[in-house]
């Protein structure tokens, strides 16, 4: 693919926001490391709510500048309601000059596995800490059906790399029956026989849900950071981008 026809297109990365200052912090980080492994595209940051600048004040000025086209790539691990509802509302509002693509959300991707992996090591684990070690895959929890499925479905996918075992939870473990919390699904990793259990966030940020996992984790061996700007999850930006672009390239004979 060509990617100096892809930096005709605007990449807006829009996440959701937070009063937690930390969020649009890691948020805007790893909007620099995007730029870093593709010098030349043009990336810019929008919140839903919360922080500025604001998804429709970056699509008006994008519109002011003479921009026609724009690649809007949700935030977000799984699509859930934000990505099914909310953004596209916002992208309907925007200026008719602007061509607009959504993106895909960012999840499942392998590279996402690899950005856990890193975040696992960083916290001390090594290859031959796998095998004797219960992973618990800690996301912020959802009601969206698809998007539970999606949480299991990493976790069975992870489990195959050769861990004793990986299981998942929701922070909001209300918003998703049969996934308990993830200090019930620690205790249940030793009960099992894991002789080491790790925490791992399926989180981009931090915030109060994170925090939540943070507290759920007070038991357990290992405690990884958020996936945060990791360059895995930079790059599956970069592929989600290259993704929806795809049919044009392809027609411009890319």
């Amino acid at each position: 693919m060509s990617h100096r026809l892809s930096h005709r297109s605007v990449l807006l990365v829009i996440a959701h926001g937070s009063r937690d200052p930390r969020h649009a912090a890691t948020v805007h980080a790893l909007v620099r490391q995007v730029r870093s492994l593709r010098p030349g595209l043009r990336v810019e940051t929008g919140f839903l709510d919360f922080n500025v600048p604001s998804v429709q004040g970056v699509l008006e000025s994008l519109a002011a500048e003479g921009v026609r086209e724009v690649v809007a790539l949700p935030l977000l691990l799984t699509r859930a309601f934000h990505a099914k509802a909310d953004i596209p509302a916002v992208l309907r509002q925007a200026p008719s000059r602007l061509r607009i693509r959504q993106a895909e959300v960012l999840g499942p991707s392998p590279l996402l596995l690899r950005a856990l992996e890193r975040r696992l090591s960083e916290a001390g684990l090594t290859p031959a800490d796998r095998a004797s070690t219960g992973v618990v895959l800690a996301s912020a929890g959802s009601s969206d059906p698809e998007a539970i499925a999606v949480i299991g479905g990493v976790a069975r996918e992870w489990r195959r790399t050769g861990w004793c075992a990986v299981r998942p939870a929701f922070a909001s473990a209300a918003s998703a029956p049969g996934f308990p919390p993830t200090e019930e699904v620690v205790r249940a990793l030793r009960a099992a026989g894991c002789a080491r259990v790790a925490v791992a966030p399926y989180v981009l940020a931090p915030g109060f849900l994170p925090d939540r996992i943070a507290r759920g984790a007070a038991e357990t061996d290992v405690l990884a950071e958020v996936l945060g700007p990791a360059p895995e999850v930079a790059g599956t930006v970069l592929e989600r981008y290259d993704e929806a672009l795809l049919p044009r390239l392809t027609a411009l004979g890319a």
